[in-house]
């Protein structure tokens, strides 16, 4: 592992097109990441919308609270059916009235594959070294966390 990289692998528990269904619809997706988006993931093109607290585990949402309403935006890379789902995004771009559009962005990448009993899912986020020095180890260090905790909550909602 390196400062420019994190990855998470988990098995998920469930059919991998339920796991794709999850990842690549924006609703769907909202509702475990902790997020209204303003329209569907297409390639090629932006999305945005707004922090809202995740609807599937009361004790993250506590915590995403605060941030409740904090505009976001990405841009999707790749959907490739099945396989893989991939966007471009401001890494912890979390500081009220701080414009982060002329900052390099990292590339967040969900990789399906199989497993016993499963669907295999590794998210990878890489691109930190690119982020400017005052912002970068806070960025890297919030979202290796972000990430663990993301990896529980799709979990939880394939559960449900």
């Amino acid at each position: 592992m390196t400062a420019d990289r994190i990855e998470k692998i988990v098995t998920l528990r469930a059919p991998r097109e339920r796991v794709w269904q999850a990842l690549t619809d924006a609703k769907k997706f909202g509702a475990w990441f902790g997020a209204e988006l303003d329209g569907p993931f297409v390639a090629g093109q932006r999305v945005t919308g707004r922090i809202v607290p995740t609807k599937v585990d009361p004790e993250t949402a506590k915590h995403q609270e605060p941030y409740r309403g904090l505009q976001v935006e990405w841009w999707i890379e790749r959907i490739e059916p099945m396989t893989v789902f991939s966007f471009q995004w401001h890494p912890f771009a979390i500081e009220p009235g701080v414009d982060y559009s002329a900052e390099p962005t990292t590339l967040v990448e969900f990789e399906l594959g199989d497993a016993s009993g499963g669907t295999s899912l590794r998210i990878t986020e890489s691109g930190f070294d690119r982020i400017p020095l005052e912002r970068r180890a806070r960025a890297f260090a919030a979202n290796e966390g972000g990430w663990a905790k993301q990896t529980e909550l799709i979990a939880t909602y394939l559960a449900l």
